[in-house]
């Protein structure tokens, strides 16, 4: 189900191409963007590319115990010379992994979680935030598009093994959660003072044991509500929505 390393950075290039079209196609960068709405488009340009030098230089840095030192090249305000700027800091990226290849270590912030610290893990992760960010630039103009199923499919097993894993205590009731993505895939999540605890079940999404909360939508779909960018209310919900409301107030340290 998972993509290779190979697919996952053509598919960054791909969404970084689709970005740079989108905010093309903006009337000015001083456009708030609907699902972040602190940012305008220049914000989000600018987090995106910031972003992306930060990560190509933890790449590059290999096994570490802490971020890689630095920052990124200053930020122009002229619209031609900031997606140039912006398209450097992807290629750089890209240029990183490539060089470090998939298995190499290095810093992550995600030491807690059942995603592993190395370039390949970043390569994944990078290809989601790409995603969701390029379609919240296409919702700023207008033109949103959901997700390809490869990119989408691979993004929930991303968000919930790499965002929601975690060895920190769940400080509520213990609880399941299902989710069903219309693509065939399904994957339970147990939260318990043990953490959070993360696992595909089998196609067809059966279980002996009966989930608190599931919620069914497209892979797309259930992308977006993980990061925040649609409501509970867009996917088909059985069970204690509560806990979704948990989930999202929850902030846990190790």
């Amino acid at each position: 189900m998972t993509l290779e390393f190979a697919d996952r950075l053509r598919l960054m290039d791909e969404r970084s191409t689709a970005f740079q079209a989108a905010v093309a196609a903006a009337p000015s960068l001083d456009v708030r963007v609907p699902t972040c709405p602190e940012w305008t488009l220049f914000d989000l340009v600018q987090h995106l590319g910031e972003g992306r030098h930060k990560w190509a230089a933890n790449v590059a840095a290999g096994p570490a115990d802490a971020p890689a030192a630095g920052s990124a090249p200053a930020v122009p305000r002229d619209r031609e010379a900031l997606m140039a700027w912006y398209a450097a800091s992807v290629r750089e990226l890209l240029d990183a992994l490539r060089e470090a290849g998939p298995d190499r270590g290095c810093w992550t912030w995600w030491g807690q979680s059942q995603s592993p610290q190395t370039s390949g893990a970043v390569a994944r992760h990078q290809l989601q935030q790409l995603a969701v960010h390029t379609y919240d630039a296409q919702v700023t103009v207008g033109a949103p598009q959901p997700l390809s199923s490869e990119v989408a499919l691979d993004g929930v097993d991303e968000f919930l093994t790499t965002c929601c894993a975690t060895t920190a205590p769940w400080p509520h009731k213990p609880a399941v959660v299902d989710y069903h993505a219309a693509e065939g895939q399904s994957w339970r999540v147990w939260l318990s003072a043990d953490g959070a605890r993360v696992a595909r079940l089998p196609h067809g999404g059966e279980s002996p044991e009966a989930a608190d909360v599931t919620a069914w939508g497209t892979a797309s779909e259930l992308v977006m509500f993980f990061y925040g960018r649609i409501l509970t209310d867009s996917l088909r919900v059985e069970g204690d929505r509560g806990i979704f409301d948990q989930l999202f107030a929850w902030e846990p340290e190790v």
